[in-house]
């Protein structure tokens, strides 16, 4: 158990040291606006992926990548230096899906509250197929009567 907090705790570290190399020290114009949003660390510590997500199209997010892959030494030498770990893990980054997801699902929101808004209008104005009362019976209205 002690493995995975001491992992935790290293990858949120990795996190902040990533994200301030890339905003102070990485200069590479192929950088877009790129934030990172997580980091996971193997319970052994030797290896650490990067989220990231890049705002802007597909030519931005292809551009980003290719200079986080040429980036990726100095960021693991800075990494290396502020943690002070005996081995610093190797770095591998991976686009987050987190925005494309919640799109997706934002989506699926509308048209199932667009599919029950159109229940709710056909819902107004339909009328029983056999009245108001189906269950109800004659002879139960003349003994009610009687």
């Amino acid at each position: 158990m002690a493995d995975v907090a001491r992992a935790r705790k290293l990858a949120d570290r990795i996190k902040v040291i990533v994200a301030e190399t890339l905003e102070m020290r990485v200069k590479d114009p192929r950088l877009g606006f790129v934030t990172v949003t997580d980091v996971r660390v193997t319970n052994d510590l030797q290896q650490a992926t990067v989220y990231y997500t890049v705002l802007g199209d597909d030519a931005e997010h292809a551009s980003t990548a290719l200079a986080l892959e040429s980036a990726k030494g100095v960021l693991r030498s800075e990494v290396g230096r502020q943690t002070g770990v005996r081995h610093t893990p190797s770095l591998a980054f991976s686009a987050d899906a987190v925005p494309e997801t919640a799109r997706h699902i934002e989506d699926l929101l509308a048209r199932a509250a667009a599919a029950d808004a159109e229940v709710s209008r056909v819902a107004a104005g339909a009328t029983y197929a056999a009245g108001p009362d189906a269950y109800r019976t004659k002879d139960v209205e003349e003994d009610e009567a009687g």
